[in-house]
């Protein structure tokens, strides 16, 4: 006779240092973010179900500006208990994966920030020197359930985590000597048997991987879609891409069912990120032989609010034991972030960085050029070709929402203010490439776009909202434009789709033409330097510097060394003409509206869509 059992599995991913509800580059409090706010989902999903388990799927400790704060506190005393660690272990999570983003602040914060988890935090796919594993690879949690009819029954559940590989190339400098990672699938292979060995009934996979349309090849970045192929793996739990399934986001990907939450016919969920979303998974176990399997699955994403029209509605309220716990690391990141450290003479923001250079992503390469032109003084290298520098918008709407934007107001400048404008504490980097690799680099960044067909009377969409504004480059030093209604040459994944088009037109150095044999060097981020993006030129062997500061410390350095900023495009780059015909849209926030375009464009509203967006016509008048 089979016995049944139900049991739920409630999850997060992407959490990236955020506990409060709160903005720290805007100052002021945010109803879409905060695992204070989904605290309260957990305790509801709890009380409905008395077999639970509460897992994590990485990108725990930065972030956030709280996790600046925190890293620089681990610095000076890595004894402190790290603010994230001690909600989560107030929650009482069960497992948790580690991320690549764990590893920005280097391994010896990592290592102290994970010493005050109460749970244990995994990854089977990075290894020591020595071929060792460096952290916990999986864990076998022995717990004692109920089954359908009242009777205690004891359940092995198996959880083995899974890192996204590309940690080595995207922290060179922190992990070099010290790590190495291998592909996701390939330790699956070879570690899923060992788990299923050691008695587990049933496997949960903590994959902090998204899932790619490509087929897969070994090493891959987003790996899931494979991942949930290899026997012995009943759950799995995925991230990194800050997106959400079961829903629209995947859906047509292979092997997905993006509205039941299942891949390859396994239960699945992406919650989202920021604490944005509580993954549920309900499982139906039946016993039979004494085996245990999943019969039957049911898969939720439970939001913390919902958008109606441009206003936003909570659906949960901020636990106040959590935000308790976590006030005095609030109270400190407030602090931090409102130190002062220069002044700006006009507004900042990035709405329009997508569309024309724009002094947001400018006042990023000023700072990284000046940085590396002081470098070059005592650094040889530094002197062997004309100096270039890369950045992107790295807050633009998207999947982030209509409140995803850089907005730095007019007069004295804080560490929230340099925060917002550089996100991410990534080293800066020096790479040495040839004028074809520089043209097939911004070809890369110009595959944002959609083509613009100049037959067309109908609206086209110039934005293809499936490319990350941060793989947006906008190189300084180098003039060019960007024709749309060419082919994008590039797909999302890095792969040549369109090898006869050339969206990059009249590219020129010191008003000469940029010929394939010209060198130069291009400063950037550890992350591009690495390979993010899968940008040509980009891979770890162009590398030829790589500082002691991050992007963001450069940045503050400038502006103290600068004091009084006024940063002005310098209008490098520019939309190749379209006939005035065509009905160009993209999506932007609604404070668009009240906001002068850059000279050369005409912005006109069209209005509200989905997301709390608003959408509108560009046309160029120059």
């Amino acid at each position: 006779m089979s016995v049944g059992m139900d049991v739920r599995l409630i999850g997060t991913s992407d959490l990236h240092a955020n506990i409060y509800p709160y903005d720290y580059y805007r100052d002021r409090p945010d109803a879409t973010v905060g695992l204070a706010k989904t605290a309260a989902l957990i305790a509801q999903a709890r009380a409905e179900a008395r077999n639970c388990l509460l897992l994590d799927n990485g990108d725990i400790i930065q972030g956030a500006p709280l996790g600046d704060w925190a890293a620089a506190q681990l610095r000076e005393d890595p004894r402190r208990r790290h603010p994230m660690m001690t909600a989560m272990n107030a929650l009482r999570y069960d497992a948790a994966a580690l991320g690549n983003h764990e590893f920005n602040y280097g391994l010896d914060v990592l290592e102290a920030a994970i010493a005050g988890a109460a749970f244990p935090v995994l990854s089977c796919n990075i290894f020591k020197p020595d071929g060792g594993f460096y952290f916990q690879p999986w864990v076998l949690l022995d717990r004692q359930f109920l089954d359908e009819s009242g009777a205690p029954q004891r359940l092995r559940i198996g959880v083995i985590g899974f890192t996204t590989p590309q940690i080595v190339q995207w922290n060179q400098s922190m992990l070099a000597g010290r790590a190495t990672t291998r592909g996701i699938v390939e330790c699956a292979g070879l570690y899923v048997p060992q788990l299923r060995a050691q008695g587990a009934d049933l496997v949960v996979a903590l994959c902090h991987s998204g899932l790619s349309r490509k087929p897969p090849t070994p090493g891959d970045e987003n790996a899931a879609i494979a991942l949930a192929e290899v026997a012995g793996i009943d759950v799995l739990i995925t991230g990194h891409q800050h997106l959400q399934l079961p829903g629209p986001d995947y859906q047509g990907f292979p092997g997905v069912d993006a509205s039941l939450g299942a891949i390859h016919g396994k239960p699945a969920f992406m919650p989202g990120f920021w604490g944005s979303h509580l993954g549920v998974i309900d499982l139906r176990l039946t016993q039979d032989a004494g085996a245990w399997r999943v019969a039957s699955f049911s898969v939720a994403l439970r939001p913390i609010y919902s958008r109606d029209g441009d206003d936003i509605v909570s659906r949960a309220e901020a636990s106040t034991d959590l935000l308790a716990l976590a006030s005095d690391a609030h109270a400190g990141t407030l602090a931090y972030v409102r130190a002062p450290v220069g002044d700006l003479a006009t507004p900042l923001h990035s709405y329009f960085a997508l569309l024309a250079d724009d002094p947001s992503v400018q006042i990023v390469n000023a700072a990284q050029l000046w940085y590396a032109r002081r470098e070059a003084a005592t650094t040889p290298v530094l002197q062997t070709a004309p100096l270039l520098s890369a950045s992107a918008p790295f807050k633009w709407g998207g999947r982030g929402g209509p409140d995803y934007f850089t907005d730095v107001p007019a007069g004295a400048i804080a560490i929230k203010n340099i925060a917002d404008l550089y996100v991410y504490p990534n080293a800066l980097c020096v790479v040495k490439v040839s004028g074809a690799q520089l043209r097939e680099w911004l070809e890369r960044s110009a595959s944002l776009y959609r083509r613009i067909d100049p037959q067309s009377r109908e609206p086209q969409p110039l934005i293809d909202d499936g490319f990350a504004a941060y793989n947006f480059d906008v190189i300084d030093g180098v003039t060019y434009a960007i024709d749309v209604t060419q082919a994008a040459r590039y797909d999302n994944d890095g792969k040549v789709v369109a090898p006869l088009s050339h969206r990059i037109q009249d590219l020129q150095f010191a008003d000469a033409a940029v010929q394939a044999n010209d060198e130069f060097l291009v400063v950037t981020n550890s992350y591009r330097a690495g390979g993010g993006g899968e940008f040509p030129g980009c891979d770890g062997t162009t590398l030829v510097y790589e500082a002691p500061d991050s992007n963001r410390d450069a940045l503050t350095q400038y502006v103290v060394a600068t004091s009084h900023l006024d940063p002005r495009p310098d209008g490098n780059w520019r939309f190749a003409p379209w006939p005035e015909t065509c009905v160009v849209t993209f999506r932007n926030a609604p404070a668009l509206t009240d906001i002068e375009p850059p000279p050369g464009l005409k912005i006109t509203r069209r209005g509200p869509v989905d997301g709390g967006f608003v959408e509108y016509r560009l046309e160029l008048t120059a």
